[in-house]
């Protein structure tokens, strides 16, 4: 397994629309483990591809308490959304130390396929339907700051390219 780097916004490359995985084959089935040992290290809870800068539709993440219980979903799509919504504090890998409020739908259903290539379908709430629908942007090229006011877009952009510019990620 190999630590991934993962793209800082403004990066462009973190805007592009992911395709979908033809098969889940060894090449797809490295990339999972590989996505896996980078958000770990990153003490994250959730990654898309798009974020390590392969542009395919693939996501890991991890809300369980010891971070060990992965869900790998490959080609996800969202089957059903709860009409309620909640407002939660995000925070992306690719946005370190930046954190606000976003509004999604409290409840998902999800159906992908896993690390095998045998499809799932499960329903998520709380921190994993919040993760779900965040990665999903992500492969869509949305990033979470997006869903925040120009002003605050703006701030933040510019804090990242200050950051970049001094060298440091986060």
């Amino acid at each position: 397994m190999a630590l991934l780097q993962i793209l800082c916004y403004p990066d462009p490359r973190l805007h592009t629309v992911a395709r979908p995985v033809d098969a889940v084959d060894a090449r797809v089935r490295r990339l999972v483990d590989d996505m896996l040992e980078t958000m770990y290290s990153a003490d994250g809870v959730g990654l898309a591809a798009t974020q390590v800068d392969v542009h395919e539709r693939v996501i890991v993440i991890d809300t369980a308490p010891n971070l060990k219980r992965p869900h790998v979903l490959i080609n996800p799509e969202l089957v059903a959304r709860s009409q309620e919504l909640a407002v939660t504090d995000e925070g992306c890998l690719s946005v370190p130390e930046i954190y606000d409020k976003v509004q999604r739908h409290a409840q998902v259903t999800v159906r992908a396929l896993n690390r095998a290539g045998e499809t799932v379908e499960y329903e998520a709430s709380g921190l994993l339907a919040v993760c779900v629908q965040h990665e999903m942007d992500h492969l869509l090229g949305k990033v979470f700051v997006e869903y925040l006011s120009p002003l605050k877009r703006d701030r933040i952009r510019t804090k990242m390219l200050k950051r970049l510019r001094d060298g440091r990620r986060s």
